[in-house]
């Protein structure tokens, strides 16, 4: 596997995280009004992707591989609470 194939294995691999991540922190900003929150846009996506990968990385190592609906689930679950975290506490 040449340099490319791992930097596009690897970018697959976070696509979920990244994508759920700023899905999630475009979705509370304009659905939910929450216009007081101190944190950008950007810095709450950030923080939910990172949540996400984080919880990705520990998927592959708990089951053995990736692409689990079991980790894609926890997934959610981990974006959605950095989400309320962030929201609750930088008010």
């Amino acid at each position: 596997m040449g340099p490319l194939d791992l930097l596009l294995h690897l970018l697959n691999f976070i696509a979920p995280a990244l994508f759920t991540g700023t899905a999630l922190a475009l979705y509370a900003r304009y659905v939910l009004r929450s216009k007081s929150a101190k944190l950008s846009v950007q810095a709450q996506a950030a923080i939910n992707s990172i949540a996400g990968v984080a919880v990705l990385v520990a998927g592959l190592w708990y089951f053995g591989r990736d692409g689990k609906m079991a980790t894609y689930a926890a997934l959610v679950v981990a974006c959605a609470l950095s989400q309320w975290l962030a929201g609750r506490h930088w008010r």
